[in-house]
């Protein structure tokens, strides 16, 4: 490619124009690149988005779910190709290794994931961290606005017997949520495969859809008891804080049968378009002080011990973010059910048909 310099301008002057046009092309280049993320709804401080995007010189584009399963049946359908971070909860990480969906990460780059607390490190869904970083943790639990002078008990009976029924509720559009929370209820584990015992969280799970004015997702449920049109519903724990700080007449319940702990997890799609770019984004967030700047925006524990010392002591103190040990141990993990899961997908085809 030829060019002509504009009339008058001498050879000198006409490299420093090719040269600064040439600086401005890179650096548009630059800042051209794209980072395609796959997170769930309200779950990343837009301030630490805009951080990334100033430093990275890079555009972070964010798409959203609101179920573990759409997420996964996105990833099978191209999604793979299309994204390169995702916020995976770790009962999908297994499958998505299983299916090729996952990239292995380059360990000796992440050397600040010795920054995480061991609790949350070699998981069995995935030994060694192999695949994931933990990003945030928390609980299923409940979100309710009792009716005043009628405080509600700590069970998921709110949802799963009629006489403690406070009014309208949601259940939570999520299989693995809803059918460990019932089983928690009757006194199972909640990766129970006994199918006696699924049997009957069946004929409770179809009782309760009866009764309640249909499914949601977390955050869908939390707004709805924000408006007014329900009293209670399932939602993830940092969801429901966020809503009792919203409206003071809304509280949130770990039930006493206990419930589900969590932990989502950054992972690089196997055909990410962008991979270095990934990787970067994976170092910036394993920062302690951008993990304790997340957990404080969005009201969730990090699993970053080095980013508890930069938290606000009152919030270290919260149960309802960092339970205390009576409660956590009542709490449990999802597993990777296996062949198993079959009985799940029956369970929940059937709550859903009636």
């Amino acid at each position: 490619m030829s060019h002509v310099l504009p009339a008058g301008c001498s050879p000198l002057r006409g490299v420093l124009v090719l040269l600064a046009l040439s600086c401005l092309l890179l650096g548009t280049s630059l800042r051209a690149a794209t980072l395609n993320l796959f997170i769930w709804s309200e779950y990343i401080d837009p301030k630490v988005v805009a951080e990334f995007e100033r430093e990275a010189e890079a555009k972070v584009v964010v798409d959203l779910f609101e179920d573990d399963a759409s997420m996964v049946a996105k990833l099978r359908n191209g999604g793979a190709l299309q994204y390169d971070v995702v916020v995976a909860p770790d009962h999908t990480v297994p499958k998505l290794i299983k299916l090729e969906l996952l990239r292995p990460l380059p360990r000796a780059r992440f050397h600040s994931i010795t920054n995480i607390d061991p609790h949350f490190l070699n998981r069995p869904y995935d030994q060694g961290n192999a695949y994931s970083i933990p990003y945030l943790w928390g609980t299923v639990c409940l979100y309710a606005r009792p009716m005043p002078g009628h405080p509600l008990p700590s069970t998921w009976g709110v949802l799963f017997d009629p006489k403690l029924q406070a009014g309208p509720f949601l259940l939570m559009d999520g299989m693995r949520d809803l059918i460990g929370a019932a089983l928690k209820y009757k006194g199972y584990s909640l990766n129970s495969t006994d199918p006696n015992q699924l049997k009957e969280v069946r004929d409770l799970l179809i009782d309760a859809k009866r009764r309640s004015t249909g499914f949601e997702g977390g955050v869908g449920g939390k707004n709805k008891v924000l408006s007014k049109a329900v009293r209670a519903a399932m939602a993830y724990s940092g969801d429901a804080l966020r809503g009792t700080i919203e409206d003071k007449e809304t509280v949130l319940l770990i039930p006493v049968e206990g419930t589900q702990i969590w932990v989502d997890n950054l992972v690089i799609c196997s055909g990410a378009p962008h991979v270095e770019l990934a990787e970067r984004f994976l170092e910036f967030m394993l920062r302690p002080e951008i993990s304790a700047r997340l957990a404080g925006a969005l009201h969730y524990a990090t699993p970053n011990r080095q980013a508890r010392s930069l938290l606000d002591p009152v919030v270290l103190k919260n149960p309802s973010i960092y339970p205390p040990p009576e409660v956590m141990a009542k709490l449990e993990f999802l597993n990777e059910l296996g062949k198993a899961s079959r009985l799940y997908d029956e369970v929940w085809t059937q709550v859903k048909a009636r």
